[in-house]
């Protein structure tokens, strides 16, 4: 990629990523090697392997990464995530979630341990040098936040930085409390680039603008983002006090009427923690116009459903996505190149698009 990005630091300086960025087919297949493959991704809970010999296959960021990956909690009850492509002839080994003892590739009957050591494989008696460290099933590294499991392709950073960032806030919640719904659930399609919705989220400039519901229920004016290395918080503060947080006596916002913490992750994961629990909001780039959104709710406390800020979230996405749309015709434009940051209300876009160039300039 011959294209080389400049944020300044300085924010009240700093031009945006230029137009360039969302458009250029080039810049967008650089997305994958140089960032999504050197970061990180959410890719569900322990209950998906919650008993010894489970195995949980899955597609990692299907129609954009398409790695085939598979979770596996061994008889010591330790958790794996394995690449789920056979080492001899790049068959996908699990097929179906469940309970098995071993590995087995239904092409020609390779067989791998739970933890991807290579077992036995029939008519290799005469190979030379067999097996070798390359017939084991690849392992990737794997974090965890309370129930919640984080896997990185070859990331450049211990993503344990970033849970031990968010647990300063929201490390008293009993997350393995925390119940999926799937009934609550669902995917957006936008016909967007990907990044714009990161954009859109990471500012709550526009929220007296787009957003007159939520806005009834947060004070804007102590909307506050906080930057950390790999993430960025914005903390929305309630106008009332019907439904905010019970925070512990030592919480670092103690005495605060929070009703919102949200927590973006980069490249593009969401976690929205509401006094009722949480919504993780993941952003899936498909191709350079379109992207998934996909939902995903833990219900803790179910009588502060549909109150404060955390209601009315699928009114709240129509709208963002009316926006970004809106955006993504805006750009095409020949005659914008870029724009400029609001030094006091997109600390957290600034953010984003410093990333995103150290990541493609790297």
């Amino acid at each position: 990629m011959s294209n080389k990005f400049f944020i300044d630091p300085d924010i009240s300086k700093a031009l945006t990523l230029p137009s360039s960025f969302y458009k250029d087919p080039e810049v967008f297949e650089a997305i994958k090697k140089k960032i999504f493959y050197k970061t990180w991704q959410w890719i569900g809970d322990d209950k998906n392997v919650a008993t010894a010999s489970s195995v949980y296959p899955f597609i990692l960021l299907e129609d954009f990464l398409d790695e085939p990956m598979v979770l596996t909690k061994d008889t010591e009850n330790q958790v794996h995530c394995l690449s789920n492509v056979c080492t001899h002839r790049g068959n996908i080994v699990a097929d179906e979630p469940g309970k098995a003892k071993k590995l087995i590739c239904g092409y020609h009957g390779r067989r791998f341990r739970l933890n991807g050591d290579f077992e036995h494989m029939p008519e290799f008696k005469k190979a030379k040098n067999f097996p070798g460290t390359c017939d084991n099933l690849h392992h990737f590294q794997l974090r965890n936040m309370g129930p919640f499991l984080f896997a990185g392709l070859d990331p450049s950073y211990d993503f344990q930085e970033v849970i031990d960032a968010m647990n300063e806030r929201v490390g008293f919640l009993p997350l393995h409390e925390f119940k999926l719904d799937k009934r609550r659930n669902k995917d957006y399609y936008i016909n967007a680039h990907w990044a714009l919705y990161c954009d859109n989220y990471l500012e709550g400039f526009h929220i007296p603008f787009v957003h007159e519901d939520l806005n009834a229920v947060l004070d804007y004016g102590d909307y506050e983002t906080v930057l950390y290395n790999y993430l960025n918080l914005q903390i929305g503060y309630a106008e009332g006090t019907e439904t905010i947080f019970d925070l512990p006596e030592g919480h670092v916002d103690f005495g605060k009427k929070i009703a919102a913490y949200y927590y973006w992750v980069f490249p593009n994961m969401m976690f929205n923690f509401y006094p009722w629990g949480l919504s993780v909001n993941l952003v899936q780039p498909l191709q350079g116009n379109q992207t998934k959104v996909s939902f995903i709710s833990y219900v803790y406390d179910a009588s502060k459903l549909g109150k404060g800020a955390g209601t009315g979230l699928d009114k709240v996405e129509m709208e963002d996505e009316a926006v970004v749309e809106g955006v993504h015709k805006g750009i095409r434009s020949n005659f914008y190149k870029a724009g400029r940051f609001s030094p006091t209300r997109e600390q957290g876009v600034h953010h984003f698009h410093s990333l995103l160039a150290k990541f493609l300039n790297a």
